[in-house]
């Protein structure tokens, strides 16, 4: 699988392709919180970050998937929690990871995603991410990769209860 990186500056660029694997991994999904609208405020949000980083992985020319986030400003902590006490330092908060659905179960999720941690292993001390807990199948599968549970969150009324995941870079 070819990687291809991108950075704050190449946000407008790659939005389409972001929001295209969206809609195709969410295809079959008629939440209103799943939707190309809503999910677009928040592609929009974080890829203004000036720290916000993506990877996405290519083969056969076509998308895989990708992997995005930023680092949490000092203090910083996902909406709706509180961050756990020893949770401290600068951390990474993953914010997607999303493989189209041609490529789940071949291991690719895992190379995004280590790939992105990869890159930004050496300025930061942990990383974090949210999983719909209505999946335990996906938390099973980030606890594999190292992660833990530590709270439970539901940053706004319409979305889904999540998982606070997090790792010790």
């Amino acid at each position: 699988m070819d990687l291809k990186w991108y950075t704050h500056s190449d946000a407008s660029d790659v939005r389409s392709l972001l929001l295209d694997i969206h809609d195709d991994v969410y295809a079959s999904d008629l939440d209103p919180f799943h939707s190309r609208e809503r999910f677009s405020y928040f592609v929009d949000l974080w890829s203004g970050r000036e720290d916000w980083l993506c990877t996405s992985g290519w083969e056969n020319g076509g998308p895989v998937g990708y992997a995005y986030g930023s680092k949490f400003k000092p203090g910083g902590w996902w909406k709706g929690t509180e961050r756990p006490k020893d949770v401290r330092g600068r951390i990474f908060a993953l914010s997607e990871l999303m493989v189209v659905p041609q490529w789940q179960g071949t291991g690719r999720a895992r190379q995004i995603h280590d790939a992105l941690i990869h890159s930004v292993s050496d300025d930061v001390d942990f990383a974090t991410l949210l999983v719909d807990s209505a999946h335990p199948r996906v938390q099973a599968l980030y606890e594999k990769w190292g992660y833990e549970k530590r709270a439970e969150t539901q940053p706004s009324d319409d979305s889904p209860v999540y998982a606070v995941m997090v790792r010790n870079l």
